[in-house]
Formats: structure tokens, sequence, C-alpha cells
């Protein structure tokens, strides 16, 4: 299998990395948190993009792109931290009618695994998903019984816990589901390459500008060593997303599930030790309110149990192993 981009790829990404760095820059996190981490506008923008109608055949409006299309616009939207209920809305199109268009906003609440129902942007949705074990269900979400988190772990991130789930109208069955939740692994994971790659870049670029005893602190080895650790780590991450989308797209080369499962937990490692050594390396500054790099240990953690915890992933790898 050749990783090696094509040109429509590397334009696509290129793309989406510019539309983001123009919608989503850093120093706007707090303003966006400020305003409730939502913005309809740029939803409508991001659709405009084709971000929810990716991989839609062409014949139905969409841009018939594929898994590993789809995984490198979940990178960059990762990278820059872009609000939403982003997977959600994105595999709702075709199903969900206006999702694909931007025109409905659709939230996803996974039922039937244990633990707390949690619900992202509940105040936005237009539409709510419960995935169960065996079928897909829409319910209104202004008809759900639910109270806000009061601290949510992702600023850019309100969260509502439910206390109860009401009948809703079924809209895809167990196939349909389980496809679900190995595609939106793959996008989450996607999006943590992008937290990795980003929490890398700015405790690099931090360590070039920022000096100790008259010289930059890159120069030190202690931060060389966590610096090359970081990379190594974002660019294990970037194969194993870049192999489940490429397996998903084409199932004869291996094991879509190991494959989506393996990006899952190498991704999560990454953004997660990525956004822990970006705060290292910032030093005092770097648990400050004004400095960015809290806000991607934060959406790491906002991210952990979509789709799968990493445990879960990690306890099926070990099945296929076996």
């Amino acid at each position: 299998m050749d990783f090696r981009l094509s040109d429509d790829q590397t334009a696509l990404r290129d793309g989406i990395r510019a539309f983001c760095d123009e919608r989503f820059p850093l120093e706007r996190l707090d303003e966006t948190a400020r305003a409730g981490g939502f913005d309809r506008a740029l939803w409508a923008e991001l659709a405009g993009m084709g971000v929810f109608s990716l991989r839609r055949p062409e014949a139905e409006g969409g841009v018939g792109l594929g898994s590993a299309d789809a995984v490198l616009v979940f990178t960059e939207l990762g990278r820059r931290l872009v609000p939403g209920p982003l997977v959600w809305s994105h595999l709702a199109a075709g199903l969900v009618p206006g999702a694909a268009e931007g025109e409905a906003v659709v939230g996803g609440v996974e039922a039937g695994a244990g633990g707390p129902l949690l619900v992202e942007h509940l105040a936005a949705l237009d539409t709510l998903v419960v995935l169960w074990p065996d079928r897909i269900e829409r319910v209104d979400p202004r008809a759900l019984d639910a109270e806000p988190a009061a601290t949510p772990l992702d600023p850019l991130t309100p969260v509502h816990r439910v206390r109860a789930l009401p009948a809703g109208e079924r809209i895809g069955d167990a196939r349909c589901a389980a496809r679900w939740r190995l595609e939106g692994a793959a996008l989450v994971a996607a999006q943590l390459v992008g937290i990795a790659e980003s929490s890398q870049a700015l405790a690099t670029a931090w360590a070039k500008q920022r000096e100790q005893f008259g010289r930059p602190i890159g120069g030190f080895q202690a931060i060389k060593h966590l610096l090359a650790d970081a990379f190594v780590r974002q660019e294990m991450a970037r194969a194993a997303s870049w192999a489940a989308g490429a397996t998903l797209d084409h199932p004869e080369v291996g094991d879509p599930a190991r494959a989506v499962a393996s990006a899952r937990v190498v991704a999560a490692d990454a953004a997660m030790k990525n956004a822990r050594t970006c705060i290292q390396v910032y030093g005092g500054m770097g648990y400050t309110w004004e400095m960015p790099p809290h806000w991607y240990l934060k959406r790491t953690w906002a991210l952990a149990g979509l789709f799968g915890t990493v445990e879960e992933h990690e306890e099926r790898l070990a099945d296929a192993a076996a």
C-alpha cells in the first residue's frame, strides 16, 4: 500500500489547513469559549468546505471521497481545535436531512455501553442521534432530561448529563451502528493526531524563542529529548491514522477494525503525551490561561471517551492478537 499523498489529497489538506488557520486562530480560543464554543455561521462555512458531505457520493450531492481523505481533513480540524459535534454530523450526512449541508447540527450519544450519558453542545443541536449496540435512533434534543456540567473538561465543549433518553425514531440498523463506531473512532483518532502535531509544533517554536542563561532553551539536551520524543510520537500516530483510513477504504489489505483500534490507541497516547510535553516546555507559562498548551490537553480529555475508550480499543487489539 502506498501511503504517499496524491496531489489532490495534498491540495485538500492544504485547503482545509488554510481555512482553519484563518477562521479558527489560536488567539480567538478564549473568545470562542466565552461565546459557548459554537458559531452557526462558521458551521455553515465548514459545510461549504465539504467537511460533512466529504464521503457522500457525488450523485447525492457529496464530494465523493473516501475515509483516507476524511482522516486528512479531521486531522486539520483537530490541529486547530475546531469546536462542535464534527464527527457526529459527518457520520449523520445522508441519514439526517440537512446534516451534510450544515443546515442541521447533529450531535450524538452512545447508549448501552455503561457509564453516564453525556451530550456535547446540546444547546446548539437540531438533532440528537443515539448510537445503540444494535441500532441508531434519532431524538429531539429538546425532549431530553438533562443538566449542564458546571465546569466541562474542555471550555470549547459544553456538556450536559442526560438523566433519561426518550423513545426515538430508528434510522439505522445494527450494521450501520457498527460502521459508525468504526468510522467514528477513525475520525477521532485523526483529530488526536492533529492535537499531537500542533502541540509538538507549539513546543518546538517556544523552545526556539524562549531564552534562559543567554541561550534558547531548545539548545539544552533535556528539552531536545522531550521534543524528539514528541516528534516520534506524532509520526507514529499519523502513520497509524493514515493506515486506518486506507484500510477502511480497502478492507482487502487488512482488518479495518484492528487498524482503527491501533490508530485510536497510538493517537490518544501521542496527543496526551505531546500536550503534556508542550505544557512542560512552556514551563510556568504553560499553566496559564493566556497560553495555548492547556487547550490541547483539555480537548484530548474531551475526546478520550468518544467511540470507545483507549482501554476498550486495547482490549480489541488483544483479542485480535490472541
